[in-house]
């Protein structure tokens, strides 16, 4: 009989492990119990769907066509403080997309670092934007800390400075990934907060001008918000952790020049003050690849792209090659 009870318990304690293991199923939209479509979309050769969202100049009459990939718990409906008249003054055509499992954008179960670069490939190809990539802007980007190639010192001192939740979370992420579900029930991490709750709780990390550009940013009505975790919050945020913190196939810090041939850039822009993506991290990868126009903003903090004065700076770096100086 104890022999019996003891199996059962055992059994139950597999089944219970499994379900805590196994994140609960997508909330796929256009499926009979998800959330609709209302933006347009592009279907990848793999098969799922990407949504996107235009501003700016239409792209049949514009000089120059960007793509902006959202952040962190954000989507295609993210701020980009320029107005319809300085897009115009640009002759810019911007299209911003949901990045897999976010929004409206199915979720990619087999989600990479590469699967994300051919998503933005395959929505430049469908949209017609053009034969080429002329240029690339990096802003405020976070760094895996386990680049082999980064000096293991600067590595060690940026993995002390994150919140103790995090570290565990990261440390997770990167050696256990399929334990990243359960585990982050009991200890979730900072991340999971949205960023109002996240500024509340950590002060320290967003700077003075931080605050300041997230203060104009509530004050804009988003009707959309709540649509950036409407898959799943495992589809969005979840994977986002593990490809950011997994083993990738590459050292970026290794990468030749794509543009050798003088016809672009690599745009790459940090605040000195950005309490989530260390500058010293950023000014060693840039000294290691001289070939990066890097550009610092004194007193920035992570958040300099929704700041008009830097956005419009970005902007015009990149498109038409106008350097404007911070310091």
């Amino acid at each position: 009989m104890f022999t019996e009870v003891a199996a059962m318990v055992v059994v139950a304690v597999f089944i219970w492990a499994y379900q805590t293991t196994k994140p609960p199923p997508p909330k796929l939209c256009g499926s009979p119990n998800g959330p609709p479509v209302t933006s347009p979309r592009i279907r990848l050769s793999d098969g799922r769907y990407l949504s996107y969202k235009e501003r700016g100049v239409p792209k049949e009459k514009a000089k120059y066509k960007v793509i902006i990939s959202h952040g962190f718990n954000s989507s295609k409906d993210l701020y980009i403080p320029l107005s319809q008249g300085q897009l115009d003054d640009l002759d810019v055509y911007v299209v911003t997309y949901d990045r897999a499992g976010y929004g409206e954008s199915d979720p990619n179960p087999k989600r990479s670092v590469k699967s994300d670069a051919f998503d933005i490939q395959e929505l430049a190809d469908q949209l017609q934007l053009g034969p080429k990539l002329a240029g690339v802007a990096l802003v405020s980007p976070v760094i895996n800390l386990w680049w082999s190639s980064l000096p293991s010192k600067l590595s060690n001192e940026a993995f002390t400075k994150l919140l103790l939740r995090d570290q565990w979370g990261f440390l997770i992420a990167h050696h256990a990934p399929k334990l990243f579900w359960m585990l982050q029930n009991w200890l979730p991490s900072s991340s999971m907060m949205s960023l109002k709750e996240f500024m509340e709780r950590n002060p320290q990390v967003y700077n003075k001008s931080d605050r300041e550009i997230f203060m104009k940013m509530s004050q804009i009505p988003s009707t959309d918000a709540h649509k950036v975790q409407q898959q799943g919050v495992y589809e969005s945020l979840y994977r986002d952790i593990l490809v950011f913190c997994g083993k990738w196939e590459f050292d970026p810090t290794e990468l030749k020049n794509g543009f050798s041939d003088g016809e672009g850039f690599v745009h790459l822009w940090q605040g000195d003050e950005d309490g989530m993506a260390p500058v010293e991290l950023q000014r060693s990868i840039s000294q290691k690849l001289p070939w990066i126009r890097y550009h610092e903003v004194p007193g920035g903090g992570h958040l300099i792209i929704h700041d008009s004065v830097y956005c419009e700076a970005i902007f015009k770096a990149l498109l038409v090659g106008e350097e404007q100086s911070f310091m």
